[in-house]
């Protein structure tokens, strides 16, 4: 009698030529997107809010809604991924993106705008997971460290991108552009995606019966992240514990999030989110130091358009594109580094070198004022790019590089997840530090200035005689000296908090440099980065 061998699905071919690059750029183009619309509404909140008739702190809801999706969505991605398969989930991701977008941009008050906001952020952290995970099967393995730092320009250009596209739009057209632009790129990356992306043979005939559904685990991470995101986001805006819902929300993550990382260790055999891995010293290692990226990053796309604005008075336009210089060296820096990665040269290294131009970009703009000039920002900026480009990918790869093939999904995810909780601590602690450096610096200064000094006095004459000339009566210019006496003060106040913030910044990267030495040095194998291609998120 003879038998039967159950054949196997076979694997997809490898994209080549034109099919490969068609991949490469509607996968690049929805990261690139989805980290886009993280930054590109917070130059519009003042025009949105005018226009809706509400607050700005209200309408900060439509920025928090969207982290708070989008860092829940991404450490459970490859449980999403196994379930749906990851073509079905990509694809259904884009179109709950791209209708997400146009419901932000119709919206005609601010609950419906964050309703939308939310779930184009649940359809965001898929964009930027799976895509990685796209890229990286594009090519063979002899080639992983090219996927990488292609992957790796998402990352930088999207938030980088953020501030000057949304500048622009705001300066020159409605803000609902802002999200309207999405739904071309969505409809034709939909259409891209289904006709050139192949199905791997696990995503045939899913037995989703079999498929273990970690409902407490899920739970437990979507109201204990969620609460965390919610805290980082508003708890300077809402005067942190002063506030009955931060409170009340601190005590929920507090509770949530150990319980969370209990019943993933202990209490399901099938967790949503393997926290087995984090046993990994390089991984574990490495995820701090993306902490720490992910802060530098989301810090500097905060901090430097408000410095230009606010203090050296340019406008939204003007600030982003001194952005474009930097973009432009990062997109050969990366080049260089998957280059540099593929000879085999040392990731700790590269990732040295990345931290220590970081770092100097840090303390460059802790020493500019407000007669900087463009040159100024964009030398900085250029040294920003270098650094982002030599940290990122090499350092991804380095938090991974131990794992085991079958590691490799939640090891990707975390280290993701790392990144945006990285972004919400830095926006969180960028608000609150330059408040308090705000308020501190303005005591000491208003402290200088004592009644009847022949300096002030000279001063205060000079800017009444100004506005008297202008037509202002005697009354009027005196009130008026003084006012324009406290903006100066308070201008000077704020630029100098901000100087401070930079460097502040500078030294997370300078406190945490030596645990790069601490990550073990692995080439990662060829078994490892197929499976990392595989699973990526």
């Amino acid at each position: 009698m003879a038998t039967q061998t159950l054949a196997l699905p076979a694997q997809p071919a490898l994209p080549t030529g034109f099919k490969r690059w068609i991949i490469v750029i509607t996968a690049i183009s929805a990261a690139i997107v989805e980290l886009i619309d993280t930054s590109i509404v917070n130059v519009g909140l003042t025009d949105i809010a005018g226009n809706l008739g509400v607050t700005i702190e209200d309408v900060a809801w439509v920025v928090t809604s969207y982290a708070i999706a989008n860092v829940i969505v991404i450490p459970m991605t490859g449980f999403l991924q196994r379930y749906f398969g990851r073509k079905s989930y990509y694809i259904g991701s884009i179109i709950l993106f791209t209708i997400s977008s146009y419901g932000c941009g119709f919206a005609t008050n601010l609950e419906m705008l964050i309703f939308f906001r939310f779930l184009q952020g649940v359809g965001g952290g898929a964009l930027l997971s799976t895509s990685q995970g796209l890229i990286y099967d594009a090519f063979p393995a002899s080639q992983r460290a090219v996927a990488s730092a292609i992957f790796g320009m998402g990352i930088v250009l999207g938030p980088t991108l953020g501030p000057t596209l949304g500048g622009y739009i705001i300066d020159n057209y409605h803000w609902s552009w802002m999200f309207y632009i999405n739904v071309p790129i969505g409809i034709i990356a939909t259409f891209l995606s289904i006709t050139y992306i192949d199905k791997k043979p696990d995503e045939v005939n899913i037995n989703r019966r079999g498929i273990h559904i970690d409902q407490i685990g899920i739970l437990l991470l979507t109201v204990g992240i969620g609460s965390l995101q919610y805290v980082l986001e508003r708890g300077e805006a809402d005067d942190w514990f002063d506030d009955a819902a931060i409170r009340y929300l601190a005590l929920i993550a507090a509770f949530t999030l150990p319980f969370f990382i209990w019943w993933e260790l202990r209490g399901t055999k099938e967790p949503v989110v393997d926290l087995r891995v984090m046993k990994n010293r390089n991984l574990t290692i490495g995820s701090i130091l993306v902490v720490i990226v992910g802060y530098g990053l989301f810090t500097s796309v905060l901090l430097y358009p408000l410095f230009a604005q606010r203090i050296v008075g340019l406008t939204a336009t003007q600030t982003g594109k001194l952005l474009i210089p930097g973009g432009f060296i990062t997109l050969p820096m990366f080049a260089l580094t998957g280059r540099l990665l593929a000879k085999g040269v040392s990731p700790r290294l590269i990732v040295s070198l990345g931290y220590v131009a970081f770092g100097s970009f840090c303390f460059i703009m802790s020493t500019y004022n407000a007669d900087a000039s463009d040159g100024d920002f964009i030398t900085a900026l250029i040294i920003r790019g270098i650094g982002l480009a030599l940290v990122n990918v090499p350092l991804i790869n380095q938090s991974v590089s131990t794992l085991e093939p079958r590691q490799m999904p939640t090891g990707i995810a975390i280290v993701n997840m790392m990144r945006q909780i990285g972004g919400a601590f830095g926006v969180a602690i960028t608000n609150t530090y330059v408040t308090q450096r705000t308020a501190l610096h303005r005591s000491d200064l208003v402290s200088h200035l004592q009644p009847g000094s022949p300096a002030l006095t000279e001063r205060l004459n000079a800017m009444t005689q100004g506005l008297i000339a202008k037509g202002v009566n005697s009354i009027d210019a005196v009130s008026g000296a003084y006012k324009n006496l406290d903006a100066i003060v308070s201008r000077q106040a704020l630029m100098i908090s901000y100087l401070d913030t930079f460097r502040l910044a500078g030294l997370f990267f300078v406190v945490s440099f030596p645990l790069l030495f601490l990550l073990k040095k692995k080439k990662m194998s060829a078994e490892a980065a197929k499976a990392a291609a595989d699973a990526a998120h």
